[in-house]
């Protein structure tokens, strides 16, 4: 069996949420683990276990990420880890894959698929083994209880309940 982390310094979880209706919000959460083991390099029976923490989200806004923080979202102080552990990977190509799991947020686990592009290995300079993956899905917020929302005068919402999730992920073999 094969053990991977992942590498801060190369790899960003992400997400992207409307706002307004027109343009997008973008933000990541600094503080994150990944462990992933496979016995093979195809990672089709790899398992997958990540943990982020939510107070570490950084939207580029001090005054936002506060908000985000408070009990209207993440609720920090109640909730201080949000988890993602992968029950399958089915394999749709050499390069393409679609990783299901449960997502948990807020005290609720619910199933996700996401889309996961394989970027391929390498040795660095050092001479560690990376692996890179591309990872993009969508869930609905609401379904996590991160209910707020502003109606807006001219109709829609201030936040979609539709959040992108983009993570670029470097591994490193153990």
């Amino acid at each position: 069996m094969t053990k991977w982390v992942h590498d801060q310094a190369h790899s960003e979880i992400g997400f992207r949420v409307k706002h307004l209706m027109i343009t997008n919000v973008k933000g990541s959460f600094k503080e994150y683990k990944i462990d992933m083991e496979s016995y093979g390099e195809d990672f089709e029976d790899a398992k997958i276990k990540f943990s982020m923490n939510p107070a570490s989200i950084d939207t580029g806004d001090e005054k936002r990420d506060a908000h985000l923080r408070s009990a209207d979202f993440f609720d920090v102080e109640k909730f201080r880890e949000i988890i993602f552990v992968g029950d399958k990977i089915e394999k749709l190509n050499p390069e393409t894959f679609k990783l299901y799991g449960d997502l948990s947020m807020r005290g609720i686990t619910r199933k996700v698929a996401l889309d996961v592009e394989f970027g391929g290995m390498m040795k660095d300079p050092w001479g560690n083994t990376k692996a890179g993956f591309t990872v993009n899905g969508k869930i609905n917020r609401k379904d996590w209880g991160l209910n707020w929302n502003a109606a807006l005068e001219t109709g829609g919402v201030l936040v979609s309940d539709e959040v992108r999730i983009n993570c670029d992920i470097q591994l490193i073999k153990k």
